[in-house]
């Protein structure tokens, strides 16, 4: 029986983050979608605008006895940089801010101690601006923004901006990823 368990991460565009956590043992399913804000029901395009308070994020469902939530964590910050205040590379708006939403107390913190230790540790080059707030009402995304990488493979954005990506995350963590995805 597997140990299926709950996370939710905002690291930028989800077409960039879902395609990652895809990739990962253990990761049994992974849904872009809205977490964070005051606006039930949000539309992408009241996303984009940015006035709903949302982030884009994934939620992934994971059997903790395969990956770990702390596996994942490390995972979050290898795939974005925590260090920009709403902002992922082009991407720009409080929609794209960094934040982990917590599903319990033992995540937040396990969340709160890898932020310190990266701190610590001087991982980054300026502070982490990453917010570890409570998961609140989940928004699946509109449905052509599921999958969207693998659907899309071919897409100019695809090829320019996620497989660069993945690419990087492969180098790092190919002893945690899908064969599939190697």
């Amino acid at each position: 029986m597997m140990n299926i368990q709950t996370a939710t991460f905002g690291n930028g565009c989800f077409w960039c983050t879902e395609a990652i956590f895809q990739s990962i043992k253990g990761v049994q399913s992974v849904k872009s979608g809205y977490m964070g804000g005051q606006t039930d029901n949000p539309t992408y395009m009241e996303i984009c605008n940015g006035d709903t308070g949302h982030a884009e994020v994934i939620q992934i469902e994971f059997d903790a006895d395969e990956v770990s939530f702390e596996t994942l964590l490390v995972a979050f910050f290898k795939s974005h940089n925590p260090t920009t205040l709403n902002r992922q590379g082009n991407d720009v708006g409080t929609q794209y801010r960094s934040v982990i939403f917590y599903h319990n107390d033992e995540q937040r913190q396990q969340a709160e101690a890898i932020i310190k230790k990266l701190t610590a540790e001087q991982v980054f080059d300026k502070a982490i601006v990453t917010e570890v707030s409570p998961a609140s009402t989940f928004y699946v995304a509109e449905g052509y923004h599921q999958n969207y990488y693998n659907d899309n493979k071919m897409k100019p954005y695809c090829m320019f901006v996620i497989q660069p990506k993945m690419n990087k995350f492969a180098k790092e963590f190919h002893d945690k990823m899908k064969p599939e995805y190697l």
